[in-house]
């Protein structure tokens, strides 16, 4: 077994109850406990405290030493018989206890001084009178008792009061050996070096990322008006001239109507039966009337099933046909026009024959059998309403169209949208059975989209040919704010006139100004810009206020040069 140490070193927490002291003295298996005091511990500087902790120590049959250096503990200590030592390695001594207070009663007067404090009568006294006392009493020379202590070290600052509370002169304090507050220099250095590192990130943040320069150049341009006939095809395989490939681009969409019906049939029976038929020819001529010859009455017509053949056999006897002897008529089966009841009518109904003036006929017997049953039928009128109400118009088709084209990789030009004719189909027929009808049209949509490096080198060479190359280029070749004419179209291309104004000016490359303007002070890029005849003005910006030249990134660096606003006076669309 590990042998028991004969000291045990103990550190009091200025903050530590009177109970959780004893607990350590308890807890520690040393015979000898030196609990080191820190300064202005609360919990010794009262008398009742101090005794309990002293009878604690007996009771556990150890010796108990206080290392402090406060003079204001050394009466308490005393009183309650506790050793004290200065340091770790000072002898432990029972300090003086305060002189007993004097219990006769004293007229105060100007001389009165109080009484003599000791153990028995200090109590609760406050700690800067029993201090007081102590340092009044003189310190015994001899029959103090002692305990060995190992030589542990106790801070230098201890020294000091426990000087002052042996009676010894206190050393003088030397300014130049004073400790510094090294935990309030490292929050120092801290601190600094964070506001160091944050002034190096802003200084580089406002040299680097901020500086930005705009250089707006004035020129002396020209509107170039710029008209073309275009061939949209799509079987060119390259451009040629004029004729530029092109990619037609369709949707077909559905659209659908439907009405109720308007029409109304008979789907009854028809009427039959029989009429006789008479000559009486003012020309005394034979006649022959055809099958399927009509002959009507009140207002009815009905159809003969079979032919007559009448020969002339009678004669007119002051207008009437009178019978000569001999056949005279014939009798023959005739069919209603049409089905329903209002075409029964009684026997011995005259009839007229269609095409036959001198030709008498009478009903043989009764027309009967016709019947009703009337049902709704489509007419004309009706697919005629509903086409009118078929709304083929929808915009979101132009602009799939457009994303079709440019997912392709082709420009697309929107004045060649196009609807074609509708393909149209009903669901019912004219004279159809239907109490509606639906009228459904399939509409196809077009467009033609060309590459748009083709178009721009088309319109290029037009607008070279009208500028002096040598000291003019292209600023705007007007492309995205021409207007398209389409003269014809069809599935395999299109006519479409191209006009436009594009413009000239002076020969300037965006990226070489920013790369010669990189790093440089404004007046420099001044002077060297305005050496071209054709820049009017330079206007260079620098940001932030701070910033005195160009950054030297091109990426820092915005260049803008002005389309004309006014070209009077210009030889606008004529050769160099």
């Amino acid at each position: 077994m590990a042998a028991i140490p004969d000291k045990d070193t103990i550190y009091i927490d200025i903050d530590d109850e009177i109970t959780g002291v004893i607990d350590k003295l308890h807890t520690s298996s040393s015979k000898v406990v030196a609990f080191v005091l820190p300064k202005r511990a609360s919990v010794f500087q009262s008398i009742v405290n101090m005794k309990l902790l002293k009878r604690a120590a007996d009771d556990a049959k150890k010796h108990l030493v206080l290392i402090t250096s406060e003079a204001g503990l050394l009466p308490l200590a005393g009183a309650a018989g506790v050793h004290v030592a200065k340091t770790l390695t000072s002898k432990p001594e029972i300090p003086l206890a305060p002189q007993a207070i004097s219990e006769d009663e004293e007229t105060i007067g100007e001389d009165d001084g109080e009484p003599e404090l000791t153990a028995e009568t200090a109590g609760e006294r406050p700690v800067g009178e029993l201090a007081g006392a102590a340092a009044a009493a003189p310190l015994a020379a001899d029959g103090m008792e002692t305990l060995e202590l190992d030589d542990d070290e106790l801070p230098e600052e201890a020294a000091a009061p426990l000087a002052v509370a042996a009676g010894k002169p206190m050393p003088k304090k030397d300014k130049k050996l004073s400790v510094p507050n090294f935990e309030r220099f490292r929050l120092l250095l801290i601190a600094g070096g964070v506001i160091l590192v944050l002034l190096i990130i802003g200084l580089i943040f406002a040299l680097t990322v901020l500086p930005k320069a705009t250089i707006a150049i004035t020129t002396d341009a020209t509107n170039v008006p710029t008209n073309l006939d275009l061939n949209l095809s799509t079987t060119a395989s390259s451009l040629r001239g004029s004729t530029i490939p092109a990619k037609l681009a369709q949707q077909q969409k559905t659209f659908s109507q439907q009405v109720a019906t308007t029409g109304q049939k008979n789907l009854g029976s028809k009427a039959t039966g029989q009429v006789t038929i008479t000559n009486c020819s003012p020309d005394n001529s034979d006649i022959e009337i055809p099958a399927g010859t009509g002959v009507s009455a009140g207002g009815q017509t009905y159809i003969t099933q079979s032919a007559a053949s009448l020969p002339f056999s009678g004669h007119r006897n002051n207008g009437s046909c009178q019978s000569a002897g001999g056949i005279t008529s014939a009798t023959v089966g005739i069919t209603a026009q049409g089905p329903g009841t209002q075409y029964n009518t009684g026997s011995g109904t005259s009839f007229s024959v269609t095409g036959y003036g001198n030709v008498n006929a009478k009903a043989s017997g009764s027309i009967s059998g016709g019947t009703d049953n009337n049902v709704q039928v489509v007419t004309q009128g009706d697919i005629n309403n509903a086409k009118n109400k078929v709304n083929a118009t929808d915009d979101t088709i132009k602009q799939a169209l457009q994303s079709q084209l440019k997912g392709d990789g082709y420009y697309a030009l929107t004045a060649t949208y196009s609807t074609g004719t509708p393909a149209t189909t009903t669901s019912a027929n004219a004279g159809d059975v239907a109490n509606n009808v639906t009228v459904t049209e399939a509409v196809t949509y077009t467009m033609f989209g060309v590459h748009e490096s083709d178009l721009k080198s088309v319109v290029d060479k037009a607008i070279k040919s009208k500028i002096d190359t040598s000291k003019q280029s292209i600023l705007d070749d007007g492309i995205g704010k021409a207007n398209y004419n389409v003269s014809s179209n069809s599935a395999t291309g299109g006519q479409v006139t191209f006009t436009t104004n594009a413009t000239a000016g002076p020969e300037l490359n965006t990226d070489t100004i920013k790369q010669q303007a990189a790093g440089k002070k404004s007046g420099d890029i001044r002077s060297q810009l305005k050496s071209n005849p054709d820049v009017t003005d330079v206007n260079v910006k620098l940001s932030p206020f701070w910033v005195t030249s160009v950054p030297k990134k091109a990426s820092k660096i915005t260049v803008t040069i002005a389309k004309p606003v006014n070209t009077t006076g210009k030889s606008n669309g004529s050769n160099p």
